[in-house]
C-alpha cells in the first residue's frame, strides 16, 4: 500500500537543508604528538624541481620577533598604489654556515657521505674526526646534498643547529669544493624575493578539545561538562577511534609559511634598517645578516626555521611589491 504524501509536507521535506558539516580537526596531520627534531625536514626533490637557480637552495634562520614595516605599496592596479601602508612582519637572523660534510646521493639512496669539517663546536652533537681525507668523487651518482651548520657568533648560543641541504646546478660538486672550509651567508644565495619557512610551531601543552579541534560548547546546562564531546562514539566498534575530538597536545608541530615576501636583507649598520642600538624582547641584540619578511613566520623567538625558495608561488604574490621605508618595533 502507498501512502500518498500532502503536498504541504512534501514542500517543506525538499525545501530542508542537507544535515552535514565539516569533521573537527583535519587529518592531513596527523599523528598530532611533538616533533622529535628540531630542524624540519624537506622534500628536496620537489624544492630543486622548482627552483629557477643554481646553488645551495636553504639556510638556517632563527626567529627574532615581529614588528611593524611602513612600507609604500609599488604593486600595478593597486588600491593602495604609490601610497604608505603599515605591514605586519618577522624578523629573522641568519648566521654564516659552513659545510660539515657532503653526501652523494643515487636514486634516492646515501652513496658516499665525506665529512670535511672538523670543528670543535660540533662534539657536542656530532662525532668529529680527527682527520679529514681528500674529496673522492664515487663512480655513480645523481644528486649531491650538504650538510651544513651555523656558525654561531654572537648569538644566544653556542651549540650549532644542523640541516641537509640540496645543491642544485650542472656542476654541484665543484660548487661545494669552491666553498669548502669557507662561511657562506646570504650572499651567496641570490633572489631572495619569495621564500617559504619551515619551523616548529609554538608549544602549548595539553589542551582540551575546544582548543585544539575548534568543537562548538555545548549547553551550559549539560550533565557531563561543556568543554568536552557529547559522544565519544557508538557502541561497536567497542573502541574510541582516533578520528575522536579528544585532549592532548597542542603545538610543537613542524608547519610551513608559504610565500612569504621579503623585503630587506642586509647585514646590521649604521646605514641599515636596523641598528645595532635595536634590541629585540625575548632575543637581544642581532649580531648577524637578517632577513625581514612580510607575514608571521610560526614559533616563538629563537626558534630555528629553514628558509627554502618558494614551492608554489602564485600569481598574486609575485605582482606584490613594496618598497621598505621604516621599521617600528
Amino acid at each position: 500500500m502507498v501512502v500518498e504524501v500532502e503536498p504541504f509536507l512534501r514542500q517543506i521535506f525538499t525545501n530542508m537543508a542537507k544535515i552535514s558539516r565539516p569533521r573537527y580537526g583535519s587529518l592531513q596531520y596527523w599523528p598530532r604528538k611533538r616533533v622529535e627534531r628540531a630542524m624540519p625536514r624537506v622534500n628536496w626533490d620537489a624544492v630543486s624541481r622548482h627552483a629557477k637557480y643554481e646553488g645551495i637552495l636553504g639556510l638556517i634562520a632563527y626567529k627574532v620577533g615581529m614588528a611593524t614595516a611602513l612600507v609604500r605599496d609599488k604593486t600595478e592596479k593597486s588600491m593602495t598604489q604609490n601610497k604608505k601602508i603599515a605591514l605586519p612582519v618577522t624578523i629573522l637572523e641568519v648566521p654564516k654556515f659552513r659545510i660539515f660534510s657532503i653526501r652523494f646521493y643515487n636514486k634516492g639512496k646515501i652513496v658516499n657521505d665525506l665529512i670535511v669539517s672538523n670543528d670543535d663546536s660540533l662534539k657536542p652533537i656530532l662525532k668529529v674526526p680527527k682527520k679529514i681525507h681528500d674529496i673522492q668523487e664515487p663512480k655513480e651518482w645523481d644528486e649531491v646534498r650538504v650538510l651544513v651548520y651555523s656558525v654561531m657568533k654572537g648569538m644566544f648560543k653556542k651549540t650549532p643547529n644542523v640541516a641537509e641541504i640540496v645543491v642544485r646546478g650542472s656542476k654541484p660538486l665543484e660548487f661545494v669544493k669552491t666553498h669548502v672550509g669557507k662561511e657562506l651567508s646570504i650572499k651567496d644565495i641570490p633572489n631572495l624575493g619569495m621564500i617559504d619557512a619551515r619551523g616548529i610551531t609554538r608549544g602549548k601543552g595539553l589542551v582540551g578539545p575546544v582548543k585544539r579541534f575548534g568543537i562548538s560548547l555545548k549547553s551550559h546546562k549539560s550533565e557531563k561538562g561543556v568543554r568536552r564531546p557529547g559522544s565519544l562514539g557508538p557502541w561497536h566498534p567497542a573502541r574510541v577511534t582516533f578520528r575522536t575530538p579528544m585532549a592532548g597536545q597542542l603545538g610543537m608541530f613542524s608547519r610551513i609559511q608559504y610565500n612569504l615576501i621579503v623585503l630587506n636583507s642586509g647585514s646590521v649598520g649604521e646605514g641599515a634598517i636596523i641598528t645595532p642600538k635595536m634590541p629585540f624582547n625575548r632575543y637581544g641584540m642581532l649580531a648577524n645578516d637578517y632577513l625581514i619578511v612580510a607575514g608571521s613566520v610560526q614559533g616563538p623567538p629563537k626558534r630555528e626555521i629553514l628558509l627554502t625558495p618558494a614551492l608554489r608561488p602564485t600569481k598574486k604574490q609575485l605582482k606584490r611589491k613594496y618598497e621598505l621605508m621604516e621599521l617600528k618595533i
